[in-house]
């Protein structure tokens, strides 16, 4: 069995429909190495909360303030953000 050194662990911020479909504003998880940020999304948070599947294909991604593909690899410590597209007025 491996050791837990061989994994990662990132926080993920939530925003608009994620926060209020998790009640917090964060959640860290402990991961394999070499995921990305849409592996992430779809393995983790999805699988989850499938309720959150329609926002699937529009939510955008920034890891440690920077905007990212959804092929992005995340490194141990990265901060995720996952951003559904937000209305208002």
């Amino acid at each position: 069995m491996k050791e837990s050194k061989d994994k990662i662990t990132v926080i993920v911020k939530l925003f608009a429909i994620y926060q209020e479909t998790y009640q917090k504003g964060e959640i860290t998880f402990k991961l394999e190495q070499n995921i990305t940020v849409e592996q992430l999304l779809q393995d983790f948070i999805l699988k989850e909360k499938p309720e959150l599947k329609p926002w699937e294909n529009i939510t955008r991604f920034a890891v440690n303030l920077q905007f990212v593909e959804p092929n992005f690899i995340l490194n141990d410590q990265d901060e995720i953000a996952l951003i559904p597209p937000v209305s208002g007025g």
